[in-house]
């Protein structure tokens, strides 16, 4: 029976909440607006470094480099240097790639096929299309490559992981930002919800000394407007979801074509259930708090007057 009261009185705080925020819808959507603004902008950010990550792994492929094996050299010496490179540690992968093999590719392509046809012979050399392991880093791949410059047969080895390199240490960089706007936005949050309450208990500073002086206790009263920090969160986090499923939508088509550039498959995600959740959460979280700040200062000052 006292459960079923409790949960009574919580659900007519949070649906009163909601009829304050109804009441001053021009006040309540400003306010809604700037909690949405500052939890999309850290949320995009976050979004963008996962979306990042996630691109350097589906373009592990770009990491592949080529060497080009001396001429002369023959097949079975070729897949022999291609099996004895498969045991070493740091190399994920290598595939042979032989000079008819080549040549038929290249008898494929527009404009190269009468060109081969009016040479005696076939002048592409053998081919080792190696891929690090998933763990080397770019240094690692850099030290590979110099290391198979050197091994008997190789004419040359060419590797370009240059922008692989950039693109990891400008997602690390914004990652710290990331963490930096999150935490500077979650108290813009925190001071916008605790100020928005502030006014709200001053205005209803009478109120709430009828209340308290008809035996309210600071925790009755304090109820509604941690309701009221609940909903603004709640509706803060939502307007952060439209806003950043805009944009996604929006940068769809030129993200598209730049991963194009790079020979790549990958798109641009959309908003997964952990950002949902996070976001939402974030925005609970920040007006709740904010909430619990303003009435924890505010509400014990107010005292009956008797």
């Amino acid at each position: 029976m006292k459960l079923g009261a409790w949960l009574t009185r919580h659900a007519q705080n949070a649906l009163g909440s909601l009829g304050t925020l109804s009441r001053n819808p021009v006040a309540s959507a400003l306010t809604i607006a700037v909690i949405g603004i500052a939890l999309a902008l850290p949320a995009a950010l976050n979004l963008l470094v996962q979306q990042g990550r996630l691109l350097t792994g589906d373009v592990e492929a770009t990491r592949d480099f080529s060497v080009y094996l001396a001429p002369g050299v023959d097949v079975e010496r070729a897949a022999g240097l291609a099996a004895t490179l498969r045991q070493r540690e740091g190399i994920a992968r290598v595939r042979l790639v032989t000079a008819d093999d080549a040549a038929a590719g290249l008898r494929e392509e527009p404009g190269f096929a009468e060109a081969l046809a009016t040479l005696p012979a076939n002048p592409l050399p053998h081919t080792l299309v190696v891929r690090p392991a998933p763990a080397a880093t770019a240094a690692e791949v850099e030290d590979l490559a110099t290391e198979l410059r050197g091994e008997p047969g190789v004419d040359l080895v060419r590797v370009d992981t240059g922008w692989l390199e950039r693109l990891t240490a400008i997602l690390d960089l914004v990652r710290r930002v990331v963490l930096a706007a999150g935490a500077l936005l979650g108290l813009t949050v925190l001071f916008v919800v605790g100020n928005t309450i502030r006014l709200d208990i001053q205005n209803r500073a009478q109120e709430i000394e009828v209340a308290k002086l008809l035996g309210a206790t600071d925790a009755f009263v304090r109820r509604p407007f941690l309701y009221l920090g609940f909903w603004y969160g709640l509706a803060g986090g939502v307007v952060a979801l439209l806003l950043i499923g805009i944009t996604l939508a929006a940068m769809a088509g030129p993200v598209a074509r730049l991963l194009a550039l790079y020979g790549t498959g990958a798109r641009l995600g959309g908003l997964g259930l952990g950002t949902v959740a996070g976001v939402l959460l974030s925005g609970i979280t920040a007006g709740w708090g904010g909430a619990w700040l303003a009435v924890g200062r505010h509400i014990s000052a107010i005292q009956p007057k008797v």
